[in-house]
């Protein structure tokens, strides 16, 4: 595992944005562990994050884009933070886009903040994480009504590795599979509890033998193909 995935991993339990115990998802599951982007409150948090989305995208896609769309709202800091990062570490600027929630029919009148799109656009859309794949189906007919763009992938933090809403794909399979862009995330699950189980870390254990079960049980039930947590 790269050195970057591990200490995205780290990052996030010091964030208090992976957290591990019970916890009841949207969807109606019980879930073993938790990921909240909203957790990432301060400019330090935020700065390190746009350098993990940087360095995963630069390795999945390379350079070979122009745009970076977060869906608003959890979308809007990760596509600036994310912005700025790639500026830094690879020095090529991107514009970042978001949608509006509403439609503002005044001033600069539109769906769009941040940067407008125009045909032959190469767009990667970013995203915390996708179970169901519900907000791509609101994003993408939001970002191709705006030109002859080219989607060149989706990049979120963490894959759950479970089945979408679908079938026994995963929801970045589906969305792939659907839609026919690249899908990515900066960690699996399955690598999360590689780097975590029964390893300390800052004195504390937090993948467990009984947290371990707990997550492989929760695969046999919920995991998607061969994704699955091995």
């Amino acid at each position: 595992m790269e050195q970057y995935k591990q200490e995205f991993i780290e990052f996030m339990v010091d964030s208090n944005v992976l957290k591990f115990g019970s916890f009841t998802l949207k969807s109606g599951r019980q879930s073993p562990f938790f990921m909240n982007a909203g957790s990432y409150v301060t400019g330090t948090q935020l700065r390190c994050l746009g350098g993990y989305y940087a360095r995963a995208i630069h390795e999945k896609y390379g350079d070979d884009f122009d745009i970076l769309f977060g869906p608003a709202y959890k979308g809007i800091p990760l596509g600036v933070a994310t912005a700025m990062a790639y500026s830094e570490l690879y020095g090529k600027d991107v514009r970042y886009s978001s949608n509006r929630k509403e439609a503002k029919d005044h001033g600069e009148a539109g769906i769009l903040l941040g940067s407008g799109m125009k045909d032959g656009d190469r767009v990667v859309i970013i995203e915390d994480v996708t179970t169901s794949g519900k907000s791509i189906e609101e994003t993408y007919p939001i970002i191709m009504a705006q030109a002859k763009v080219e989607i060149r992938g989706l990049m979120v933090s963490l894959n759950r590795m479970e089945k979408g809403a679908a079938g026994d794909r995963s929801a970045l399979e589906e969305i792939r599979e659907r839609y026919g862009f690249e899908t990515a995330a900066i960690v699996t699950m399955g690598e999360v509890v590689e780097h975590l189980y029964n390893r300390p870390y800052k004195g504390q254990i937090y993948i467990d033998d009984a947290t371990k079960a707990a997550i492989e049980a929760y695969y046999r039930t919920y995991g998607a193909g061969e994704l699955a947590l091995k």
